[in-house]
C-alpha cells in the first residue's frame, strides 16, 4: 500500500481516552518545568553552581525537546505512535529517576538533555494523533479540551514542587516527576490504541523526508500557526525560566508561595483553554487568537512597564501574568491542532518541525535570560 493511500478508518477511540492521553501527555511539559523549577535555588546552592550553568538545566531540556521532535515526527510516522510513545516514556522515566542521585550540575545537565529528547516523542506523537483521527476544527475542539487537563496538571505542578521541595529537598522532585510519568505509560499501555491509518515506509528515507519538511515550511497555514505558539510559548518561558529566582530571591517569597504564585498562573491558563472553546464557536480560530492576542500583549507590556517604572511587588508580576496566561490556553489549543491540519499524511513531521521552531526560540530567550537575571524584575 502506498504512503498516500489511506485503508478504511479504524473505529475511533472515545473522545474522553483521547483528551485524557493529551493531558497526560503534553502534561509533561509542565511537569518538566512548573514541577521543577521550585528545585532550582536549592540545586544552585547544594551543587555549587553559578547562576549561568542552574539554567542550563532548564536550557538543555529545550535544547533536546526540539531537535528530539526531529527525530520522532518521522519516525512515528514510520513505525505508529504507540511504539514512540512506549519506548520514550520508559526512557523519561529512568531518566527522572537518575537525575534523583546526580552529584554535580553537568550530570544533570546531562541527564535534563535526555528527559527533553525523551519529552520530545510523547509530545510530538500527541499533536500528531489529534490529525489522525480528527479534521482540523474538530481537533481544535478536542486539543482544547486536552489542554484543559493540561491546565489541572500545570495548577498541581508547582504546588506539588514547592511542598515536595520544602518538605523532602530538590532531590524527590525528580522522584515525584517520575511517578507522574510511570502513570501516563501506563495509561498508553493499556488504554491508548494505534491511531496512525497507514504507515509511510518512506518517512525516514532523507529525499523524501526533506522534501516534506520543505513544503511543511513554506506552507502558510503552518508558519501562521507555528509562529503563534514560538512566539507566545517563548513569552511564557521567560515568566517559567525567571520567575523561580525573582518570585523567591528578589520578592523573598518561600517555596510553598512561589507554588501558590506559579499555580494562580496555571488557574487562569485552565480558564482560558475553557474560554478557547466558547470562542471557537462564536468566532472561529482566526477570531478566536485575535482576541486572546490582545491580552497576551497587555500582559506583557504591563509586566515591562511596572518593571521599568521600578515597581518591584508580587502583584507587579503576578496580575500581567494572568491576562497573558489566559490568552496563552488559546493560542496553544488552536495553535497545536492548526500546525498539522493541511499534513493528514505527515502529521508526524508537521508536528515535529512545529515543536522544533517552538523549543528553539525559547531555547534562545532562555539563553539570553541566564545572563541577564540582575536581581530584579526587569529582564
Amino acid at each position: 500500500m502506498s504512503a498516500t493511500t489511506l485503508p478504511p478508518a479504524r473505529p475511533r477511540p472515545a473522545d474522553l481516552v483521547i483528551a485524557i492521553a493529551l493531558a497526560l501527555l503534553l502534561g509533561l511539559q509542565p511537569v518538566s518545568t512548573d514541577l521543577y523549577l521550585p528545585a532550582l535555588p536549592g540545586i544552585k546552592a547544594e551543587l555549587g553552581a553559578s547562576m549561568r550553568a542552574t539554567q542550563q538545566t532548564m536550557a538543555a531540556l529545550l535544547l533536546a525537546f526540539g531537535f528530539g521532535q526531529l527525530v520522532w515526527g518521522p519516525v512515528a510516522d514510520r513505525v505508529g505512535r504507540r511504539p514512540v510513545l512506549l519506548g520514550t516514556l520508559a526512557a523519561y522515566l529512568f531518566a527522572s529517576l537518575a537525575a534523583a542521585g546526580v552529584d554535580d550540575i553537568h550530570a544533570l545537565v546531562t541527564v535534563r538533555a535526555i528527559q527533553g529528547a525523551a519529552m520530545a516523542g510523547a509530545v510530538v506523537v500527541a499533536r500528531a494523533m489529534v490529525r489522525d483521527l480528527y479534521p482540523p476544527h474538530e481537533g481544535m475542539r478536542i486539543m482544547s479540551l486536552g489542554l484543559s487537563g493540561l491546565g489541572l496538571i500545570a495548577i498541581t505542578s508547582p504546588l506539588l514542587g514547592g511542598w515536595v521541595t520544602a518538605q523532602f529537598g530538590w532531590r524527590a522532585n525528580f522522584v515525584a516527576i517520575g511517578a507522574i510519568v510511570l502513570a501516563a505509560l501506563l495509561f498508553v499501555a493499556l488504554r491508548l490504541p494505534e491511531t496512525i491509518r497507514a504507515r509511510n515506509p518512506r518517512a525516514l528515507q532523507p529525499g523524501p523526508l526533506l522534501a516534506a519538511w520543505s513544503a511543511i515550511l513554506r506552507h502558510p497555514t503552518f508558519l501562521s500557526w507555528a509562529g503563534l505558539t514560538a512566539a507566545t510559548y517563548a513569552g511564557l518561558f521567560v515568566f517559567l525560566a525567571g520567575s523561580s529566582f525573582v518570585y523567591m530571591q528578589v520578592l523573598g517569597l518561600s517555596a510553598a508561595q512561589y507554588g501558590l504564585a506559579l499555580c494562580s498562573s496555571s488557574v487562569s491558563y485552565l480558564i482560558g483553554t475553557f474560554w478557547c472553546r466558547r470562542w471557537l464557536v462564536a468566532h472561529g480560530p482566526r477570531g478566536t487568537v485575535a482576541r486572546a492576542a490582545g491580552l497576551t500583549l497587555a500582559g506583557g507590556l504591563t509586566m515591562a512597564a511596572l518593571a521599568l517604572a521600578g515597581v518591584q511587588s508580587v502583584w507587579a508580576i503576578l496580575v500581567p501574568q494572568l491576562a497573558y496566561a489566559f490568552g496563552h490556553g488559546s493560542h496553544q489549543s488552536c495553535g497545536q491542532a492548526g500546525v498539522v491540519g493541511p499534513f493528514p499524511q505527515q502529521a508526524g513531521a508537521a508536528s515535529a518541525l512545529s515543536g522544533f521552531l517552538l523549543a528553539a526560540v525559547a531555547f534562545g530567550v532562555g539563553q539570553w535570560l541566564g545572563g541577564a537575571l540582575d536581581g530584579t524584575t526587569r529582564p
